[in-house]
């Protein structure tokens, strides 16, 4: 019988989150089979230029244009891969959790233009069922003199397998509006407000998976929408922050001296 490996220890658990700070495929491998009830994650882009010398940049200088980061923008992991390259790895990553989300949950992945057909590619040749694309658009982006200014980011989204008939879950939008956190914690962190919004079509109680967990966004939106979260982040300084903001969510507040107050929908909490 094949060996089934066993899962490094958590960085991180509480009664409804476990954070893993460890590659994410190493991580999936040892996930059991069927065990969670949906993908929401925001993977390295390995995006942010046009040519080959742009996307071996450090990612602060790819994707930081603003001083309103914590811990000095701490450059992650993962984000060189050129098209083909990032087009293959991700169907590894992917067909790995087709096997770990039960049959019927749904997948959504952000990704930008440049990557958008290595995505959506990459979806299907995971074994994902894809269902469409939900933009992300955001109104505080930088204007184009001459061109078509590149506003939007995208959210590739699947099924594992038939979808069932929709009764008794709620209608979410096709389309988000929401600038990036003002005061964040990572260079590309999510609006807390779009990732609640996709975490709503996870049933009540569900689990939900996050392989490129960051500084934790996917999981603060499962926590607080009632669902429980597993995670994993191969930074070391980003598994740090979201295990605190996790933790944050659990305990309700922060175990320091200064105790900020939690406006969870304002965004970077």
């Amino acid at each position: 019988m094949p060996t089934i490996p066993r899962p490094p220890a958590p960085y991180y658990a509480d009664s409804r989150s476990t954070l893993y700070n460890a590659d994410a495929l190493a991580v999936l491998a040892s996930l059991p089979t069927a065990s969670v009830d949906a993908l929401i994650t925001d993977p390295p882009y390995s995006s942010g230029g046009m040519v080959r010398g742009d996307r071996t940049q450090g990612t602060g200088d790819k994707y930081v244009s603003t001083t309103n980061i914590n811990g000095q923008g701490t450059d992650f992991t993962g984000d060189n891969r050129d098209q083909r390259a990032y087009a293959y790895w991700c169907s590894l990553w992917l067909s790995e959790c087709l096997r770990i989300v039960k049959p019927g949950g749904i997948a959504a992945l952000f990704t930008d233009w440049r990557q958008l057909p290595a995505t959506t590619d990459a979806l299907q040749a995971g074994g994902w069922v894809w269902r469409g694309l939900v933009p992300w658009y955001k109104p505080a982006h930088r204007p184009m003199l001459g061109r078509y200014s590149n506003a939007c980011e995208y959210v590739v989204w699947g099924s594992a397998g038939p979808l069932g008939t929709g009764e008794g879950k709620p209608s979410v939008p096709g389309f988000y509006q929401a600038s990036s956190p003002r005061e964040r914690e990572h260079q590309t962190q999510k609006p807390i407000e779009v990732m609640r919004h996709l975490i709503r079509l996870v049933p009540e109680d569900g689990v939900v998976l996050d392989p490129f967990a960051g500084s934790g966004t996917t999981g603060v939106a499962a926590l607080i929408e009632g669902r429980t979260f597993v995670g994993s982040e191969m930074t070391e300084h980003y598994a740090e922050v979201a295990a605190r903001r996790l933790e944050t969510v659990e305990l309700g507040y922060r175990k320091t001296e200064e105790q900020d107050a939690l406006d969870f929908d304002g965004g970077a909490a």
